[in-house]
């Protein structure tokens, strides 16, 4: 059975958030969050996906002064929808360009 919150791997957090900034310098739009996290999740486990957010929530509410809370019920709204396949396409471009390996693994 694996613990509630398993171990990311070693730097991934830190890559992503890398990449999010190289692929989105202005801060990423709300109209990309559910595309975002559909493309994020093709490569990373569910409690690594939940690391970024929490960043992302962190560095927003440095940014904007808007508190956890309200940022917290959002991306749970958002999270509750499905991309479009156009907004699939758009953020993984974004994603793309800042250097985000968008290649299906493939298992030896």
């Amino acid at each position: 059975m694996s613990s509630p919150n398993p171990q990311p791997r070693t730097g991934v957090l830190q890559k992503v958030l890398t990449w999010l900034r190289a692929g989105y310098p202005q801060g990423i739009p709300q109209s990309d969050y559910v595309a975002l996290l559909a493309v994020l999740h093709r490569r990373l486990t569910d409690y690594e996906i939940h690391l970024v957010v929490e960043e992302l929530i962190r560095e927003r509410e440095a940014a904007s002064g808007i508190a956890v809370e309200d940022i917290e019920a959002a991306i749970a709204r958002v999270a509750k929808e499905q991309p479009g396949e156009d907004d699939i396409a758009r953020v993984a471009s974004r994603l793309a360009a800042g250097g985000w390996p968008l290649a299906t693994p493939t298992s030896d």
